[in-house]
């Protein structure tokens, strides 16, 4: 790996990559304004739609860490590249897609694309960055790149829906992609772990299992209930598959997730850090455009810029963020993003049909500052956890992590508001609000686990490392 680029070619490969994770994160959220307009262009129904956003999340889900591995084995710059093309040619499938059968077939091919895109990204971050303040500050960049991504989406897919049809949503890929493609060959080193770990297909195949019927049982719950047999099998599956990865993981020599990292706290909280931050976000995200649009009677576009200060606050604060963890540790940020997101969680708990647009955006606001505030500390916490010969590893895991959260969230928002009607959604949706305020104090639980600066004993030998980074 090139330890020795210049800073500006460090900067460079930072701004690849963040490219790249613009892409999968808008992806997460950009289609689900253009579902009518998909639906009255492919003449389907809402079920059907569904899907076209779920089979992207299921896939992505499902192979993050599996694709992170292969990275760290066979070459972080080929695996990044493949994802590129696999991404931009499922992009263009589903640009030119007749039917919704084949719509949601390029949308499983995508996610299994965007999979080689975050996790790689990051562990080429990590490799060609490795002084930790530098580094950190780079997660800060990374974090609030991811942030807009996702915030970006409802606004950016208004604006094209509107001007050039919701087959644009895709076509706006391609070009990206290209540029990306481009840039990687001239810019981005090769890396890879200088002793490859063995292959761990039976950890892979059960973590595949494990994540994607997870996944699935949080998009299909709401739908066929809880307690139906199909979503009772899913229970099976995914307990039986978990126990069987942790006693074949436990057994191996090299295993694809060591389950001794999870017995450590800074990692382990970092996991579930990333899990309940993503369940604050896609919950008020999902909240927030049902509100504004069926009992508000807002435009999509009109809805994205009365939301446009949470995308705000996320890109101003993420780099900031990233800042303090190389000056301060983990802690500091944490404490903020967990006090901003319960005092925006709190804040539109009352909201009503006619609450005050400048009220609203502020609350907006306040979520926003605590999810810029969270991602950089607890990415690069985990990012910590393991050496940068297993970076693709850690990019996965945390990247699961925060695809799990988000399937948690819309799947309990969504079921609080199901079957309400537009009359009765701002009443419906106040014990989400609740719940993002409880994520928040539970970022503030989160915090106590993270490594404080300068606390002797942070590093562990190895391949064990477990804290945030040498400060």
């Amino acid at each position: 790996m090139d330890t020795g680029s210049a800073a500006p070619r460090r900067w460079t490969v930072l701004g690849i990559c963040c490219l790249s994770l613009f892409l999968v994160g808008l992806d997460t959220t950009i289609v689900n304004v253009g579902l009518p307009a998909v639906g009255a262009g492919l003449h389907v129904g809402t079920r059907a739609l569904e899907w076209t956003v779920d089979a992207y999340t299921l896939v992505l889900a499902g192979l993050l860490i599996s694709s992170g591995a292969l990275a760290d084995r066979i070459g972080r710059r080929r695996v990044f590249r493949l994802g590129l093309v696999v991404f931009g040619a499922a992009s263009l499938a589903c640009a030119l897609a007749p039917t919704i059968g084949v719509l949601v077939a390029a949308r499983v091919v995508q996610g299994a694309g965007a999979s080689m895109l975050s996790p790689v990204a990051l562990a080429i971050v990590v490799n060609v960055i490795s002084d930790p303040k530098e580094r950190a500050r780079a997660i800060g960049v990374w974090a609030a790149v991811f942030g807009v991504s996702m915030a970006a989406g409802p606004i950016a897919g208004g604006a094209l829906v509107s001007a050039a049809g919701w087959r644009s949503l895709f076509w706006i890929n391609v070009p990206v992609v290209a540029v990306a493609l481009g840039l990687t060959a001239v810019f981005v080193p090769e890396s890879r772990a200088r002793q490859p770990r063995r292959l761990d297909g039976p950890g892979q195949l059960l973590l595949t299992i494990m994540v994607g019927c997870a996944v699935a049982v949080l998009i299909e719950g709401p739908h066929v209930g809880w307690a139906s047999p199909a979503v009772i099998c899913g229970y099976v599956v995914v307990a039986v598959s978990a126990a069987a990865f942790g006693w074949v993981e436990s057994r191996r020599a090299e295993p694809l997730v060591d389950p001794g990292l999870f017995r450590r706290p800074p990692f382990a909280a970092a996991v579930v850090g990333a899990v309940v931050v993503f369940i604050a976000l896609s919950a008020t995200l999902l909240l927030n455009t049902l509100y504004l649009q069926h009992a508000r009677g807002m435009t999509p576009l009109a809805v994205g810029l009365v939301t446009l200060p949470m995308a705000v606050a996320a890109t101003v604060c993420a780099p900031l963020s990233g800042v303090l963890v190389g000056r301060f540790g983990p802690r500091p940020p944490l404490v903020l993003a967990g006090a901003f997101i319960t005092a925006g969680g709190l804040r539109l708990v009352g909201i009503g049909d006619d609450t005050d647009i400048r009220s609203l955006s502020l609350a907006y606001l306040l979520v926003g500052i605590g999810f810029g505030f969270a991602n950089a500390p607890i990415t690069n916490t985990a990012v910590g956890g393991l050496p940068p010969a297993r970076a693709g590893v850690a990019g996965g895991i945390t990247s699961t992590a925060r695809q799990l959260g988000s399937a948690l969230g819309v799947a309990v928002a969504g079921g609080m508001i199901a079957d309400v009607s537009p009359a009765g959604l701002a009443e419906a949706s106040r014990p989400g609000w609740f719940l993002v305020a409880g994520c928040g104090l539970l970022v503030l639980v989160v915090a106590l686990a993270a490594p404080a600066a300068g606390r002797p004993g942070n590093r562990t030998p190895h391949s064990h490392r477990i804290t945030s980074i040498r400060r």
